[in-house]
């Protein structure tokens, strides 16, 4: 799964452990799901999808397999 998480938080002016701290996971974590390496729980991207005011489906996209 692809992301642009990085971009999102760049919009907001927002740092990884802001992210991390307002939706409870850590800094850690947030790194991973933005390198390709962790895919969140659907709690997880909803949790973002309201700080960043958009649908999951805008900042997370399924690879062609």
């Amino acid at each position: 799964m692809k992301n642009n998480i990085r971009v999102e938080r760049a919009i907001l002016r927002m740092t990884q452990q802001q992210l991390a701290e307002s939706i409870g996971v850590s800094r850690q974590t947030i790194n991973a799901i933005e390198a390709g390496k962790y895919v969140p729980s659907t709690l997880l991207a909803l949790k973002m999808s309201r700080i960043f005011g958009k649908p999951v489906n805008e900042f997370f996209m399924l690879e062609d397999e």
